[in-house]
C-alpha cells in the first residue's frame, strides 16, 4: 500500500476530487496574481511575458530611441562619481603584494637531468662519437624518440631502407602526392524496375539498395511503400541519403506493421524528424522480426531527452532487435539499450546451441551409434 501525500503533516487525500478550475474561479485577480509569481512555468511554448514572474507597472514612456538611450548610458556614467580607492596611489610605491614570477626549473626537470647525467663508460661514448647521422636517427628510432625525427626519417628506419638523401636533422619532410582513387560508380538499380518486382512479390529480389539515387519521386515511394506491404520475400531494405521526408517515413512505418519478412532497414543520411523516428521505432513492434534498424544522421542531430527515452522504452520491449544505429546524446539510453540489445544477442545464441544439440541428440544416425 502506498502512503498517502501529506503537506506539513497535514492529509492531502480529501483535496483529490476537488476541480482545480472551480477552486481558481474563487481567486480574486489580485490573488491570481500573488499566485501566479509563485509559479515558473518550464514551458518554451508560452511567451516570456507569462513564464517571467516579474510585472513592470510603469506606463512606457514613448517609443525606443536607441539613440538617445545609449547618449544617457554615456551621460550617467560620466556624471556618476568613482568609488574612492581603499589605498590611493602614490608615485614610485607599491600597492600591494608584489608579484614574482615561478621558477621555471622544477624538481622533476632536476631530477630528469640528474637521470641523463649518468657515465655510460668509453666504449659507449666511443660509439657514439663515431656514429654517422644515419646511424644515430636509426637508433633513435629504434628507441621511440619519434620528436627527433621526421616521419620518412621514422618509416625509412623501420623498414631498413636507409636514409634519404638531404633529410638530416634539420631536413624538412616533403609533402607526399596523393594517390588517386577512384570515385564510387553511382547507384545503378533501376528503381522502376525495383519497385515492380517488389509488386509482384518476385522471390529473386531479397535485397533491395536505393542508396544515393536523388531522383526518386514521392509517387515512387509511395508505389514501394504500398507494394511492401504485401511482398513476401524481401528481407533488407536500404534508403540511404535519398530523400526521405516524414511523409515517406510514415507511409514506410504502416509498410512495417503490415510486413513480417523484412530483417534489415536503413534509413540513414535523411530527413526524417525525431517523432517520425519514434514512429518507425514503435512499428518495429508489430511483428517483431527486424533484426536491424538504421536511422543515424537526420535533419534533427539531436533527439531530446523525452524523445530518446521513449525510443529506449520501446527498444526494451522489442526481442528480436540485434543492432540498432542512432545516435543518442544521453548515456542513460545509451547503457540501456546496449544491455538490451546484449540479452537479445545472448538469447539466440543460446536458442540456436540448444536446437544444435537437439538436432544432434535426435539424428537416427547418431542414435544408433549410440545403441551400439
Amino acid at each position: 500500500m502506498t502512503t498517502a501525500a501529506k503537506l506539513y503533516g497535514k492529509d492531502l487525500t480529501e483535496y483529490d476530487e476537488i476541480d482545480v478550475d472551480q477552486l481558481l474561479s474563487q481567486l480574486s485577480a489580485e490573488e491570481i496574481s500573488m499566485l501566479a509569481k509563485e509559479v515558473d512555468p518550464d514551458d518554451s511554448l508560452l511567451p516570456p511575458s507569462q513564464r517571467c514572474s516579474y510585472e513592470c507597472e510603469k506606463q512606457p514612456t514613448g517609443p525606443l530611441d536607441r539613440k538617445k538611450l545609449i547618449e544617457h548610458i554615456n551621460k550617467q556614467a560620466l556624471e556618476t562619481p568613482d568609488l574612492p580607492e581603499l589605498k590611493p596611489y602614490v608615485p614610485g610605491t607599491i600597492r600591494g603584494k608584489k608579484w614574482i614570477p615561478p621558477s621555471t626549473e622544477t624538481e622533476k626537470e632536476k631530477q630528469a637531468e640528474e637521470q641523463i647525467a649518468i657515465d655510460l663508460g668509453d666504449e659507449y661514448e666511443t660509439a657514439l662519437s663515431a656514429a654517422t647521422q644515419e646511424e644515430i636517427i636509426d637508433l633513435a628510432a629504434i628507441l621511440g624518440f619519434h620528436s627527433m625525427m621526421n616521419q620518412d626519417q621514422y618509416h625509412a628506419s623501420l623498414l631498413n631502407k636507409g636514409q634519404p638523401v638531404g633529410l638530416g636533422w634539420d631536413g624538412v619532410t616533403k609533402a607526399s602526392q596523393p594517390k588517386p582513387f577512384p570515385m564510387e560508380p553511382p547507384n545503378d538499380t533501376d528503381v522502376d524496375k525495383s519497385i515492380q518486382m517488389v509488386k509482384e512479390d518476385d522471390h529473386t529480389l531479397t535485397h533491395l539498395n536505393w542508396n544515393n539515387i536523388k531522383s526518386i519521386s514521392d509517387e515512387k515511394f509511395s508505389h514501394l511503400f504500398m507494394a511492401l506491404r504485401e511482398n513476401t520475400h524481401l528481407e533488407s531494405l536500404s534508403l540511404t541519403n535519398v530523400g526521405l521526408s516524414d511523409r515517406h517515413g510514415i507511409l514506410l512505418a504502416d509498410a512495417l506493421e503490415k510486413n513480417n519478412c523484412l530483417r534489415v532497414i536503413n534509413v540513414e543520411t535523411n530527413f526524417l524528424s525525431p517523432q517520425v523516428v519514434v514512429r518507425l521505432v514503435k512499428a518495429l513492434l508489430v511483428h517483431k522480426t527486424i533484426e536491424e534498424f538504421r536511422a543515424s544522421n537526420q535533419r534533427s542531430q539531436v533527439l531530446g531527452n523525452k524523445m530518446e527515452m521513449e525510443i529506449t522504452q520501446l527498444i526494451e520491449q522489442n526481442p528480436t532487435l540485434l543492432r540498432l544505429g542512432l545516435h543518442l546524446e544521453y548515456n542513460d539510453a545509451r547503457q540501456r539499450i546496449a544491455t538490451h540489445l546484449q540479452r537479445n544477442i545472448d538469447r539466440i545464441r543460446k536458442d540456436l546451441s540448444l536446437r544444435l544439440q537437439f538436432r544432434f541428440f535426435n539424428n537416427p544416425h547418431r542414435q544408433k551409434k549410440l545403441i551400439k
